[in-house]
């Protein structure tokens, strides 16, 4: 097929801005070819999801682009690793795993990545804009920056993500033309919520990312959140259970101000209506054990724990006052901790069990001390996820029902 390339492509191709920068259009124009793109198209950021060592390959990329003096050419954030920089003693890796993964988090830092080591890099200072053209990996920062923001990304996966930033180029196809934005596929939410909890945002979450398949979702009927985060969580669940890198909820999502906005006219291809049934039986499945089981640990924060989220949870923590010894892991961004830390939020906190995690998470990572009982955690993801990844048994629940059973040393849910 016949592909453009402006003059600077074509000089980064043919190897005049270095060995780097060549190898990364290379795969970025094979690939753009693969999928149909016509063009390239300028971006204004990036965000790498290759951070997690899954083995060489992953480091000897890397590394091949580090020895041809490459750089990243817009601003590029670094999602989580396999490795806590900030609390190293933390983390149960034999030397053997470890040195791979702390080299593959330096090596992207010395393609003049920024060290921010988050999932959530929305909260961080290179959140883009609406309407930016961005490549960005890991699904909930995909679909929260389509979403919410209503930036413009594709689902980029390890390489080619990284290809973008070294090129400051992506392929115009997908989700960053405007015709591909429109949904395709109807909720209709009918629960009475008189405030809208969080553990329905992650329902919702999970019944659309089921059900729509490659196609874009949009909610009618959602509530108003309290705030960005419940549509975090709505986006992390519908990106683990499925697909999902762009929804639209009317009156809600920038992109959805009516319901004819969002299909751009057109009419559904299938309507699908949700009951607080629905979600019950949804979020009934993201838990393992009955109320009453022991409890080992609480883990929050994945996607990770916002500077709001952290003003929600360190009162209910001084107000309910665990004392059990029972580990509160909570995951977030080292730029969120290093804020929490000047402005003193954090001291005494350690008394009530509160581990805070950076720069990876919990259920990628060995830090639990122990994977024996049961760990509870109000993340839709989290609880997907863990007992594949690390072998636990998962309660969910909301927020203060977490920090409740870790006062009790049992899983205890609201009205039990």
């Amino acid at each position: 097929m016949t592909f453009d390339l402006t003059a600077r492509d074509q000089s980064m191709l043919d190897g005049e801005q270095g060995p780097a920068a060549a190898a990364a259009m290379k795969i970025l124009v094979a690939f753009s070819n693969a999928v149909g793109a016509g063009s390239l198209l300028d971006i204004s950021g990036a965000h790498i999801d290759g951070c997690l060592y899954h083995g060489k390959a992953g480091l000897d990329f890397v590394e091949r682009l580090v020895e041809g003096s490459g750089r990243v050419r817009v601003p590029t954030t670094l999602n989580v690793g396999s490795f806590d920089l900030i609390h190293p003693g933390m983390v149960k890796m034999p030397a053997a795993e470890e040195m791979p993964a702390r080299r593959l988090m330096k090596a992207h830092l010395e393609l003049g990545c920024q060290a921010t080591f988050t999932c959530a890099p929305y909260q961080t200072r290179f959140r883009p804009e609406f309407g930016q053209q961005i490549a960005w990996g890991e699904s909930n920062a995909i679909v929260f920056a389509n979403s919410v923001i209503g930036a413009r990304t594709n689902r980029y996966g390890d390489f080619i993500d990284l290809c973008c930033a070294m090129t400051g180029r992506a392929p115009g196809w997908g989700l960053h033309l405007s015709e591909n934005r429109r949904g395709r596929i109807l909720f209709e939410l009918d629960v009475a919520d008189g405030e809208p909890s969080d553990s329905l945002f992650v329902g919702v979450g999970l019944i659309i990312g089921q059900a729509s398949g490659d196609r874009i979702p949009v909610i009618v009927g959602l509530p108003q959140p309290r705030d960005e985060d419940q549509l975090k969580a709505l986006g992390a669940a519908a990106a683990t259970t499925g697909a999902v890198a762009l929804f639209h909820a009317v009156a809600v999502t920038p992109e959805a101000r009516t319901l004819d906005e969002a299909f751009h006219g057109h009419a559904p291809e299938e309507t699908i209506r949700i009951s607080r049934a629905d979600i019950d039986h949804a979020l009934a499945r993201l838990s393992g054990v009955p109320d009453g089981a022991l409890l080992s640990a609480v883990s929050l924060g994945t996607p990770h724990f916002s500077h709001q989220e952290w003003m929600r949870l360190l009162p209910l923590l001084r107000a309910v006052a665990p004392g059990r010894g029972i580990p509160i892991y909570v995951n977030t961004g080292r730029a969120t901790l290093t804020r929490l830390q000047e402005e003193g939020a954090l001291a005494g906190m350690e008394a009530f069990g509160l581990v805070p995690v950076a720069d990876t998470c919990t259920y990628v990572t060995s830090i639990l001390e122990r994977l024996d009982g049961v760990v509870m955690t109000n993340s839709g993801k989290w609880a997907h996820y863990a007992p594949g990844n690390i072998g636990v048994t998962v309660a969910f629940a909301e927020m203060k029902d977490c920090i409740r059973s870790a006062a009790a040393g049992h899983v205890v849910r609201s009205g039990s």
